[in-house]
């Protein structure tokens, strides 16, 4: 007998893995089946079985065995999934890499042990079919990646000319009062942006969470604003500090010791800067801010004093008119909009508690006394004035949290709102409570009137209220160029409204949706979708999207999938659960979007997370005990489980990400991405993915894959756009006519915020800056750093 078939170790490893890997396929294959699934799950598995059998018992076949199954396998993940690189990764690389096992000696020796020799053409074919279809597999993914990669776009035309007057402060949250985020510096350009480095760096040493409520969460989501020769940032507690532009020093700051009992999220995402009259008195210009103990305050702009002349001693307490409502149920996080000599003030209200929550009321205060103007209680189409002693607002209305739009020559501003209270259940609504919800609300700045509104979503038991401020811009139509407002929505719709009377400009229409909700509930047959502008809604999902780092968990994710409830964007909540995507978090949530108005750009920052939400009969919520937040409780079980009472109504809810259990997502990447609109054609000139998997992959790998996202990005009128938001810790550049990245810096923390860019009045530099501070729910890390980029000093000039 020759060497060759010397007797050899059974490759019982081997043989044992093929074998254990084919049972799991199996069982799960036919649960998939059942379910009315794929079937391939359950061929692999008795293929496994058998090619484990066949390697315990030395037989060559084994290895034709499975060199057919990882052959069957290649084209069975083209046909499904096409040439999408990350589609095909987990489906065939992990077999493919199996397969090399047996193209190893001792395992070659066993499976020919005791068999005649088969000549040298067949021991060469056999020895190299392994390594071979891996070859095959990795050259596969290699020419999908490549094929699908993103490829800058030729520049879309030249620069155009200069159509926006404003100087190089950033004076409110979006720049303007009209959010568009667009910067007129143009010292930084694609040709010189890779240059950018830091320029300074400042450390707020804001306080850590409060001892006693460990389950909170604490964000720092601060947009500075820039006016004169200082910057000014508040930290989730409310401390409102002023920088040197230039130098990133502290001037002042000043600390309004917020009681923060109770407040389950600390976030101030900005103060609000009120132009003086020019008298040079203390406090004739002002800083506004709304605090997380629900108070609105004003400090003088030069020193951070309270200004003595607003409200009581620089206080308005937030809390009048609401009612009774515990601590931490109320308070406002996003900035005051200033317009017309008033502030318009919303509010946080903590949902899915009950369906008796604090008022959602918007109140507009004289900037200079604090004086209420008008308030507008969310369910009636006019303003008011004043309450009557011992009143409150209506209870259980739409909020709106977050950041508002004006136009001052129209004398309007415009809330993007929420949904009324709880999110998940709709059937107790009174019809007024959804009249608003889910909208743009135009209200007459004056009075508190409503002039227009238009909803995004008609009985909204999604949580798709609107989380974007409205950018206002000019829109060309063709009977000319129309004053516009843009909407973005977590739907990852964009409706575009003539901002005078709220008229669609790009066409809307009314689609049929799922109905057959829980009993009770009464959803509307139709739904809006702006089918005149790209829409950002994730592709719908389909067991053939569904993901896993291994083919094990991308089993268990088609299982699940075929487990729950799923017929599109607005497929009815049931108990047995129901896949919500976009999610709360939204395919456009806060971070809005940015408007080159002169380019005529519009920069959509993306992202897709499915979530899955299972409405939990009352009886059993009470068995288990999920009741309502309590914010006199050591902790906090139904904020950190995500189950909600709900309480008043027959379903408490609980809302999940849809994770496979090694907790990759488990649907399709990419999971973020970027991309440019053209508002004059309408269409996306170009999209990529936005992200790496840097900072969650093992051993941190940075697969350029589009990665969840929280912030908004900023347009600049040299032609770049930047964006911090991803869950790897970057800020990063691009060239808003190609879509090339350009530059990228490494941030100490997660920069879950809005970036800025202002030029400094003293020496014309350009700078870009952002809050580096982490958010809790995207685990990333973190920080309380503001982080300031611009071109070496050298390169700096005056615009």
């Amino acid at each position: 007998m020759s060497a060759s078939f010397e007797p050899a170790r059974r490759p019982f490893v081997l043989a044992g893995l093929c074998a254990l890997l084919g049972l799991v396929f199996i069982f799960g294959g036919a649960r998939l089946v059942a379910l009315g699934g794929s079937s391939y799950f359950l061929v692999l598995g008795l293929a496994l079985l058998a090619t484990g059998v066949l390697t315990w018992i030395r037989h060559p076949a084994a290895a034709w065995l499975f060199a057919a199954t990882t052959l069957c396998t290649l084209v069975w993940a083209i046909t499904e999934s096409g040439f999408d690189a990350w589609a095909l990764l987990p489906r065939v690389v992990p077999l493919a890499t199996l397969g090399l096992w047996f193209a190893l000696p001792g395992v070659q020796r066993a499976l020919a042990t005791g068999r005649r020799p088969a000549g040298a053409m067949y021991a060469n074919v056999r020895r190299w079919l392994g390594p071979s279809l891996f070859l095959a597999a990795v050259l596969l993914i290699v020419t999908a990646y490549a094929r699908g990669s993103f490829v800058p776009v030729t520049a879309r035309r030249a620069h155009a000319a200069s159509a926006v007057e404003r100087n190089g402060e950033w004076p409110a949250f979006g720049n303007t009062v009209a959010g568009d985020r667009f910067a007129a510096g143009n010292s930084i350009k694609p040709a010189n942006a890779g240059q950018l480095e830091l320029a300074w760096s400042y450390r707020t040493g804001d306080k850590p969470l409060p001892t006693d409520q460990p389950w909170a969460l604490q964000t720092f989501q601060s947009t500075p604003i820039h006016v004169g020769d200082s910057l000014y940032v508040c930290t989730p507690h409310n401390v409102v500090i002023a920088l040197d532009a230039d130098t990133g020093k502290e001037r002042w700051r000043y600390d309004p010791d917020v009681n923060t009992h109770g407040v389950p999220h600390l976030a101030c995402r900005g103060v609000a800067y009120v132009a003086g009259t020019g008298s040079g008195a203390v406090c004739d210009e002002r800083l506004l801010m709304g605090t997380v103990d629900d108070r609105l305050l004003a400090i003088d702009r030069g020193t951070g004093q309270p200004c003595e002349d607003f409200g009581a001693h620089g206080v308005v307490d937030l809390t009048e008119g609401i009612g009774l409502t515990p601590p931490g149920y109320h308070y406002t996080t996003s900035p005051p909009t200033i317009v017309a000599g008033v502030a318009v003030v919303g509010s946080f209200v903590l949902d899915n508690q009950s369906n008796d929550e604090a008022p959602g009321v918007v109140r507009a205060f004289d900037v200079r006394t604090g004086e209420l103007r008008w308030a507008w209680d969310v369910v009636s189409p006019t303003g008011r004035s004043t309450l009557a002693p011992g009143e409150s607002y209506p209870r259980n209305t739409p909020n709106a949290w977050s950041v508002f739009s004006a136009d001052p020559e129209l004398g309007l501003v415009y809330l993007p709102t929420g949904n009324t209270p709880p999110d998940f259940y709709g059937a107790l609504r009174r019809p007024e409570q959804n009249r608003y919800s889910s909208s743009i609300v135009a209200l007459d700045v004056q009075t508190g009137d409503v002039r227009w509104n238009f909803q995004t979503v008609h009985v909204d038991v999604w949580d798709f209220d609107i989380g974007s401020q409205p950018v206002l811009t000019d829109f060309k139509t063709d009977t000319g160029t129309v004053p516009a407002l843009i909407a973005p929505t977590k739907r990852g719709e964009i409706f575009v409204l003539d901002r005078r009377n709220g008229t669609p400009l790009a066409e809307v229409i009314e689609k049929p949706v799922p109905q057959n909700p829980v009993s009770g509930e009464k959803l509307s047959p139709t739904q809006p979708y702006s089918i005149g502008m790209p829409s950002f809604a994730p592709h719908d999902l389909s067991e053939a999207r569904m993901w896993g780092a291994t083919p094990l968990d991308m089993l268990w994710c088609r299982i699940q999938f075929r487990s729950h409830r799923y017929e599109g964007q607005f497929t009815p909540l049931t108990t047995e659960g129901t896949f919500v995507y976009p999610s709360s978090f939204g395919a456009i949530d806060w971070g809005s979007v940015s408007v080159d108005p002169e380019r005529r750009l519009m920069i959509v920052n993306s992202t897709s997370m499915p979530y899955i939400d299972t409405l939990i009969p009352r009886e059993h919520a009470d068995a288990e005990r999920i009741v309502a937040y309590d914010p006199s409780a050591k902790e906090s079980p139904a904020l950190l489980s995500s189950r909600f009472a709900q309480a008043g109504t027959p379903f408490a809810v609980e809302t999940l990400p849809f994770l496979s259990p090694i907790g990759f997502p488990c649907h399709q990447p990419p999971w973020g991405e970027l991309s440019a609109v053209d508002l004059d054609t309408r269409k996306v000139i170009w999209r990529r993915p936005l992200g790496t998997t840097r900072d969650n992959a093992p051993l941190g790998i940075p697969f350029p894959m589009g990665v969840f996202n929280i912030g908004g990005s900023v347009t600049t009128r040299g032609g770049v756009a930047f964006i911090g938001a991803t869950i790897d810790a970057y800020l990063r550049a691009f060239d808003v006519e190609t879509g090339r990245e350009l530059w990228k810096a490494r941030l100490p923390a997660g920069g879950q915020s809005n970036p800025m860019s202002y030029v400094s009045a003293r020496t014309g530099r350009q700078y870009v800056v952002i809050a580096a501070g982490g958010h809790t729910a995207m685990q990333t890390k973190k920080g309380d750093y503001v982080l300031a980029y611009a071109l070496p000093a050298t390169h700096s000039k005056v615009p």
